[in-house]
């Protein structure tokens, strides 16, 4: 990209969460209390690099870090421009409150093998920042199939036959969309194309013939289709679900689907353009696809007891709000679709955090048990009751503000369908949510147990509790695990009503947003 400064510190930032797995390895269960330390230390250095990178992105000059050239013309390198900057920023914040709590969950389920899982953990941070400030196609497809194997023991991290099973499915779908991306950055080295990112698209200027077109398309939206769970690729979310609840987490609101709908806004705002997608008719086949995924997801999530398989299903509906705004090929849909990728990734990360605060505590998985549970934990029912308002888009939360500028992108460029569509889905995101706030909250419930807690002596205290309005409350010697949930709760609040601070989200989306017609302001 022209105007592009060269600067270590994309490169520092992609960095920063592969030098922390180091020293989470280095550092093992001897020293298991600052082994779960570096974390959040790098986490937070992270959002301090990001904040560093924030200025010169939006002035247009964004800061840019080469690694090596593979071949004349082919090099990997980082840059962090606008588009990117609103992935990497959301990923390091929130991973300065998945740091703790996967410490807090992991601690309180006695989970085995955690140096494995803080390390895998942070790889695959690094290689999600990697996707976000990938400069070109090749470095975003390098980071892109390592998020994959980074995040493949954290799926099957508790080693039963289903979490292995799980695995196998979750690498079977993901890789295969990775050799598409691999095979169509191949192909396009063949053809000589240059594949650094470029607003407007780069294959707006290359002069393919309609059919290497299509076959491009085909291959570069099927291979980020996948990790952004687009039907019929999504069945290995649900699957996924087997894993512990940080890495649910992980998966729905800071990393893999992140990085595919992420890819969805590069291929089509950075590879093809708004302009070529319209001309060759492919916006509108995406755009189908999005809108069945949106509803049918939506409808799946109705079905299912299971909260965290309710939360999936939400998740393959959510992401296609996002998928469908940039399908729309309208500025106002793009900025949308950004302002959903950051809203749902603080919503949803705020309802697993929940969902796993709720089984560490009670073991409770299935809504159906879930009677008066927010008697007990009222601080994280209370967010999970801020997190759905947001889900369901009511105002002044932050996916009432990015399901406006979705809706009114849809009504903006004519297609009242989608804008319809929307409205819809949003109904049925309150229909498979507020019947759990109305159960936690409003309903009689039997008594249960309460999850043993381990101290350090590895002595266990077991507690026999009713649930009712004077029980005692667990979350008192759970606070690694509270406080993020407390924090990411009020965030979908704040937000909503300050989509500019800290990070300035709004206007990281407004500049992608103001280059989305062939490059033009």
């Amino acid at each position: 990209m022209s105007g592009a400064v060269a600067s270590p510190l994309p490169l520092v930032l992609v960095g920063i969460p592969i030098a922390c797995a180091l020293l989470v390895a280095l550092t093992g269960e001897r020293f298991r209390n600052l082994r779960d330390a570096w974390p959040l230390g790098a986490a937070l250095a992270a959002v301090g690099v990001g904040l560093a990178l924030l200025g010169p992105a939006l002035d247009g000059v964004p800061r840019e870090s080469h690694l090596w050239e593979l071949a004349p013309g082919i090099a990997v390198a980082f840059r962090a421009d606008a588009a990117g900057l609103v992935f990497a920023l959301l990923a390091s914040m929130l991973w300065v409150l998945a740091a703790p709590y996967a410490v807090g969950y992991m601690r309180a389920e006695g989970e085995e093998r955690q140096t494995r899982f803080f390390t895998a953990y942070a790889l695959s941070v690094g290689a999600a920042l990697g996707v976000a400030l990938a400069a070109n196609l090749l470095t975003f497809v390098l980071c892109y199939e390592l998020l994959s194997l980074f995040t493949y023991p954290l799926v099957t991290h508790r080693q039963t036959e289903e979490a292995l099973a799980a695995g196998r499915k979750y690498l079977a779908y993901t890789l295969s969309g990775g050799l598409a991306l691999i095979a169509a950055t191949a192909w396009l080295a063949a053809l000589g194309v240059d594949a650094t990112f470029t607003p407007g698209g780069f294959l707006a200027s290359a002069g393919l013939d309609g059919p290497t077109r299509w076959l491009l398309f085909g291959l570069l939206a099927c291979g980020v289709g996948v990790k952004a769970a687009v039907m019929p690729l999504h069945s290995w979310l649900p699957s996924a679900m087997v894993a512990p609840t940080p890495v649910s987490a992980l998966l729905h609101a800071v990393a893999v689907v992140k990085a595919g709908v992420f890819g969805m806004v590069r291929v089509t705002a950075f590879v093809f353009g708004p302009v070529l997608l319209l001309e060759m008719g492919a916006s509108a086949v995406l755009a189908a696809f999005a809108a069945t995924t949106l509803l049918v997801g939506s409808a799946l999530a109705l079905r299912h007891d299971n909260l965290k398989r309710r939360l999936a299903y939400s998740t393959i509906s959510h992401l296609s709000y996002i998928v469908l705004g940039i399908a729309l090929a309208h500025p106002m849909a793009l900025l949308g679709a950004l302002l959903h990728l950051v809203g749902h990734g603080v919503t949803k990360i705020t309802l697993f955090f929940a969902a796993g605060a709720i089984h560490a505590h009670t073991h409770r998985e299935n809504v159906s048990d879930l009677n008066g549970v927010g008697r007990q934990m009222p601080v994280t029912m209370g967010a999970f009751t801020l997190a759905s308002l947001s889900m369901a888009g009511i105002p002044p939360f932050i996916l009432f503000v990015s399901k406006w500028y979705l809706g009114a992108g849809a009504a903006s460029g004519g297609q009242h369908l989608y804008l319809i569509t929307y409205i819809l889905s949003g109904l049925l995101s309150a229909g498979y949510l507020f019947p759990i706030v109305v159960r936690a909250f409003f309903r009689k419930a039997a008594p249960i147990q309460i999850a043993p807690h381990r101290e350090d002596d590895g002595q266990e205290d077991h507690e026999e509790v009713a649930q009712h309005l004077h029980v005692p409350d667990p979350e008192h010697r759970a606070w690694l695990m509270v406080a993020p949930i407390a924090l990411t709760g009020v965030l979908t609040l704040w937000l909503g009503l300050f989509p500019d601070t800290p990070m300035r989200f709004l206007e990281l989306a407004n500049a992608v947003a103001g280059v989305h017609a062939g490059g033009k302001p």
